[in-house]
């Protein structure tokens, strides 16, 4: 499966990379309750015995290697007024990688993936407001030529904690 980023480049995984248990212990540490201080890396540094450095190098290398896609916050959309959906559309093969960079662009668009089916492109979309998803995904149509974009809006939440302990 090809996954193509905000700006277009292709970050999909084709090598293997070796992690050591430091790279496990950092990565155990940034995945929740990431410090919220002036020097994050330096507080995960002083916690495992390492140099502040050495953990950016180390996270630098595994989003180079694709070990790793982001660093960043999360925000529950409902909590501040937003409204999330997930959307699909029937994407033929030749335009799968014009469209992705096409949605990528959005700046509500979380992550999409391509799954087989009819409905190949799935994405999750949020925005302050439903009308302003629907426009979105007119423009989106209209830009890239897809025809049948399906939105499902969320009607409840049912989050999950994802951590994966390394």
């Amino acid at each position: 499966m090809r996954r193509i980023d905000r700006k277009g480049n292709d970050r999909t995984a084709n090598k293997t990379i070796t992690i050591d248990e430091t790279d496990k212990a950092i990565l155990n540490r940034v995945q929740s309750d990431f410090p919220v201080v002036s020097r994050p890396y330096l507080a995960i540094a002083d916690e495992l015995g390492i140099t502040e450095d050495d953990v950016i190098t180390r996270l630098k290398k595994l989003k180079k290697n694709n070990f790793i896609r982001r660093i960043g916050g999360n925000f529950v959309p409902e909590k501040l007024g937003f409204v999330s959906t997930l959307c699909t559309a029937t994407v033929s093969e030749d335009k799968i990688d014009s469209f992705t960079k096409v949605i990528n662009l959005y700046p509500g668009v979380t992550h999409n993936y391509l799954r087989d089916g009819s409905f190949n492109i799935w994405f999750t979309f949020i925005a302050p407001s439903m009308e302003e998803i629907k426009s979105n995904l007119k423009q989106i149509s209209k830009e890239t030529g897809v025809k049948e974009i399906f939105n499902f809006p969320a009607t409840k939440v049912f989050k999950i904690r994802a951590h994966f302990n390394l």
